[in-house]
This record gives C-alpha cells, structure tokens and sequence, in this order.
C-alpha cells in the first residue's frame, strides 16, 4: 500500500455544511487528485490532508471551512499529533511501502520525520502536479 499526503489550501468551497476533506479544498493539487480518482474509491483511504487545523486527516473526514495559516509554532504542536495518527494507522494497515507528500517543507516538517522507513517522494510545491502526478503514474494509479 502506497500513501498520499497533500497539504490544505486557504482556497476551500464555500460551504455551511461539513463535506469530506478531499472536496472542501480547492487549491495546490488537491482539485488534480480529486479528479485522478474519483472513479476509484478504493483509493481515497490512502490519501490524506495536512491541514494547518485539523493536523493530519483522511480525505473523508467532514469539514466546514476555516481560515487559519500554517505556523512555524503551528506545525510543531502538529507533529505529536501526526505521529500519533500514522503510529495508529501503520499498527492497524501496516507501513506502506513508499508515499508521496505534496506540500511546502514547512508541512512536510510536520510528517517526513515519521516516514523514516517508507520511500519518500517529496514535491515542494504543492501546485507541481506534473511532479506529483508522474509519482501516481509509477505506482500505477488510474
């Protein structure tokens, strides 16, 4: 199994009803990848958002729009709470054996230190979905 992070984005749906995650944002490459696999739910459990917020959330979790940056001090208060998610995640799923995070070193901070053992792909730019898509294509993702 192969892992998908992907930073939030301040641009979001306007919505007052909470939706999933992976429908409320719509900048970086998260529009991209909605689109890559909305024809294959099988794949959206292994996608998950970095979210300035909520920290480290599956694609499915409801939200309601938020405004709030990512900090310095921000994604250090994150990293507990992301390595205690993955820690759950890999002791239910096993570790996967390679992931791609999509997102500024800053939110990339908040997980890379936890994916010690798993081959990382790190695009830096959470905009450059050529890189991130040609990551999905090697994998063989529709």
């Amino acid at each position: 199994m192969n892992l998908v992070i992907v930073s939030c984005s301040r641009r979001k749906r306007s919505t007052e009803l909470p939706i999933p995650a992976l429908e409320l944002y719509e900048g970086g490459c998260v529009p991209q990848l909605r689109r890559r696999i909305e024809r294959f739910p099988e794949l959206r459990p292994r996608v998950r958002i970095l979210s300035a917020e909520h920290g480290l959330i599956d694609a499915g979790r409801l939200l309601v729009p938020y405004d709030r940056a990512l900090s310095a001090d921000r994604a250090v208060e994150l990293r507990s709470i992301a390595a205690a998610s993955l820690a759950r995640e890999f002791e239910l799923y096993g570790r996967p054996a390679e992931a791609l995070v999509v997102a500024e070193p800053l939110y990339q901070s908040i997980v890379c230190d936890h994916l010690y053992d798993v081959r990382l792909h790190l695009v830096g730019d959470p905009r450059d979905w050529v890189s991130a898509s040609a990551v999905l294509d090697s994998w063989g993702w529709p």
